[in-house]
């Protein structure tokens, strides 16, 4: 774990097919750090580069550095205490979406209990974020924000959390060009049947970096029940 540049607190689903297809879909398995043959779909590896370097992922509290002061280690005490004091969430299922020119899962039904999940570990695990430098500021490009983004950018390093956030998997790079129509529905098909029905959110999972820019799932946290 020392080795990794940045932590981020994701979303990832337990081992099974749900979980295998998602890593073939974008050809790195964050679970054994392997990059993984993609479906033979025209495009792939180019309308599916960004979120590869990620893996298969909900994002909670997003990538940060550790503050001066904090360890790895204890990083992941402090998970694992979160973890054992916030409940379970199950929703009704997830869905296929275009969100913001990208294509994603997100949960359908109430997701006011997922929300409130995700605020308590921004908010929990603040003391751990090292604060945004300057050039990590221009990089989100502030001037595209709401003021209220702006706001939370600075607070808390990521401009979509608290009443901006917005759970869901990635499946894509933003989707432009001909290709498009025939790569969406290459997807429908590849995880038809796969989509978990009620969608259950069970654990924490600490992500790590590594020096390269691949993030790698070092350790899963279980929710209380």
């Amino acid at each position: 774990m020392n080795q990794m540049k940045r932590f981020a607190i994701y979303f990832a689903p337990r081992d099974g097919a749900f979980a295998d297809a998602a890593a073939h879909w974008l050809g790195w398995d964050a679970r054994t750090g392997q990059s993984l043959a993609q479906p033979d779909v025209p495009g792939m590896a180019d309308l599916t580069a960004a979120p590869r370097r990620y893996g298969f992922h909900g994002t909670i509290k997003p990538p940060f550095r550790l503050a001066d002061g904090t360890t790895p280690v204890a990083l992941g005490e402090a998970v694992a205490t979160l973890a054992a004091s916030l409940q379970a969430v199950s929703v009704e299922a997830l869905a296929m979406v275009r969100l913001e020119g990208f294509l994603a899962l997100i949960p359908q039904g109430d997701t006011a209990a997922l929300a409130d999940l995700a605020a308590r570990v921004v908010q929990g695990l603040e003391a751990f974020r090292a604060p945004l430098t300057p050039e990590d500021i221009a990089r989100r490009r502030p001037e595209t924000l709401t003021p209220r983004q702006r706001e939370l950018l600075i607070a808390y390093g990521y401009p979509y959390v608290m009443e901006e956030f917005q759970f869901h998997l990635t499946l894509s790079d933003r989707l432009i060009g001909p290709q498009v129509p025939a790569f969406e529905a290459a997807a429908q098909i590849y995880f038809a049947g796969l989509l978990p029905q009620p969608f259950e959110f069970e654990d924490l999972c600490l992500f790590g970096e590594d020096p390269s820019g691949q993030f790698h799932l070092l350790h899963r946290y279980p929710l209380s029940a």
